[in-house]
């Protein structure tokens, strides 16, 4: 293969793992400095990839040129070195370190033995003002929501030599405005000669800043679109991805909500670390049976932390007001607490809190309802195996075992392990922070579909959405967040796109 004015070439390359094929032959070229977005259904094979572009997997067959120079990278940092960065859905941080120290983590230079901290500091500001983080740089990462530290992540990449930069779902947990931003700088990035390779499911984005546009399907890349040339339509490539048409991105949802089976008043909700600052600010909203209840916002709007304070206080230094439940006033002081109540939680963060990675799937749908499953003391296997296997069919989890361990699946099948292990304990009300984030297309009309039976069982749910349309489609009511407050209430017939994001503006 002849570099030329590609700067990264493959041909024929496979990959395989426990005997399943991820890549099959794959061929594909990039031009330099171009935006190259890969596009599918999960298992597709995206990320595996671009992670054998980056040296987290070798290649079972096949080659890579980069520069029109055979490479085969063992480790992503023989990748770096070679001028190639990705930026991972799961995240590469150290949680324990400050936004400055990550971002330069690895080529600090040091005089006499010291580092100059202060240096860091300041130069760290041009970075995180490059991707719209408006935090103290010595702010601990740990202490960020998932959205601000994907903004880490890019700003890392940014302060770094890098000519092919690797965007792995990079607006996936980004509201409105982030996204724009974030596209923004892409192209801009291109400007200046960086090859950007991306994996996105919104393909409203793609189509918005990308040259060209590869479709992979079961491993194999099914379909190259020159944007320009071949002005390909998002139902085009759909189609593509699911090998055949979808008529609908959202299922028809149906609901009758019933008696109000929650209430929340004057909460407030004070930051774990500076505890004079209200995170959450005196918010009020109610929740029916058989509903699906909406929070829109920003990202540091307090959605997640109020979510988050209210399921046995996981969130917060303290927390003010009054949680009803089914007419009577509760007082739930932990998570467990939280789920004895009828309350399930299933976070935006599933890899950290809502799966054990290293743990089979039985394993995992099992945490929340031990006692259900024991006997005497002893978990029954059988018991085990056989709940699992039910869920497994019930929501469609695409895996040859219950025994298989959870890191080895999509993000859309590991979201079912979450919702099946909700499902389980028996909840009444489900708070689903971002459903679908991080899903691609055909895994999200799954999970759209387990919703509204979960509501056609007359079990409730909160939802917190990164996605107007999203939200538009599935909810009966929303609410609007900024700030720690609550902003607007819109029902589902009068709630518009524009009457969301001009609520969740700030001031």
């Amino acid at each position: 293969m002849n570099g030329g004015d590609y700067i990264l070439q493959t041909k024929e390359i496979s990959k395989s793992f426990f005997g399943v094929r991820a890549l099959n032959k794959v061929s594909v070229s990039l031009k330099r400095g171009e935006i190259h977005a890969f596009v599918g259904e999960n298992g597709a094979g995206k990320s595996t990839l671009m992670k054998c572009f980056y040296g987290v997997h070798s290649l079972d067959e096949g080659l890579i040129t980069l520069d029109g120079k055979l490479v085969n990278f063992r480790n992503p940092k023989q990748a770096l070195d070679a001028g190639v960065y990705m930026v991972q859905q799961e995240g590469a941080l150290s949680p324990y370190l400050s936004i400055y120290e990550n971002i330069f983590l690895g080529h600090m230079e040091t005089k006499y033995g010291k580092i100059n901290w202060d240096k860091y500091i300041k130069e760290s500001g041009k970075y995180m003002d490059m991707v719209g983080l408006k935090e103290p740089p010595e702010t601990i990462v740990s202490k960020l929501g998932v959205g601000k530290r994907q903004l880490v992540e890019i700003a890392r990449a940014l302060c770094k030599k890098t000519k092919l930069l690797i965007l792995d779902e990079p607006t996936s947990s980004l509201n409105d405005d982030e996204s724009e931003n974030l596209l923004n700088l892409m192209l801009e990035l291109k400007k200046q000669g960086i090859t950007l390779m991306l994996i996105s499911d919104k393909l409203h984005e793609v189509l918005k800043i990308a040259d060209t546009v590869t479709v992979l399907r079961d491993g194999r890349a099914i379909n190259t679109y020159d944007v320009n040339e071949d002005k390909p339509t998002e139902e085009g490539i759909i189609m593509d991805m699911v090998g055949g048409d979808i008529s609908s991105r959202y299922p028809k949802h149906v609901s009758s909500p019933g008696k109000t089976v929650m209430e929340v008043k004057h909460w407030t909700v004070y930051h774990p670390d500076y505890h004079s600052i209200k995170v959450v600010d005196n918010v009020s909203f109610y929740l029916r049976e058989g509903e699906i209840l909406a929070f829109c916002g920003s990202i540091g709007a307090g959605r997640t932390e109020l979510m988050m304070s209210i399921f046995g206080r996981s969130y917060g230094f303290r927390s003010e007001g009054v949680l009803i439940l089914n007419g009577k006033i509760r007082a739930l002081k932990n998570p467990r607490a939280a789920i004895n109540a009828g309350l399930s939680y299933i976070s935006d963060d599933r890899k950290n809190y809502g799966l054990v990675q290293t743990q089979d799937i039985k394993t995992n749908i099992a945490h929340a309802s031990l006692k259900k499953l024991s006997r005497l003391g002893s978990i029954d296997g059988q018991k085990e195996i056989s709940q699992a296997e039910l869920y497994r069919k019930e929501l469609n989890i695409r895996t040859p075992s219950v025994e298989q361990l959870v890191r080895n699946l999509s993000g859309g099948n590991q979201q079912k392990v979450v919702i099946s292990k909700c499902l389980q304990a028996d909840g009444d009300i489900f708070i689903i922070d971002g459903p679908t984030s991080g899903i691609e297309i055909g895994a999200k009309a799954e999970i759209y579909g387990i919703m509204n039976k979960i509501i056609a069982a007359r079990k409730s749910i909160i939802m917190i959405s990164m996605e107007i349309p999203e939200a538009l489609a599935m909810a009966d009511r929303i609410y609007v967040m900024s700030e720690g407050k609550i902003k607007g209430e819109l029902t589902n017939e009068e709630a518009t796109q524009e009457k969301i994001m001009r609520l969740a503006q700030v001031g």
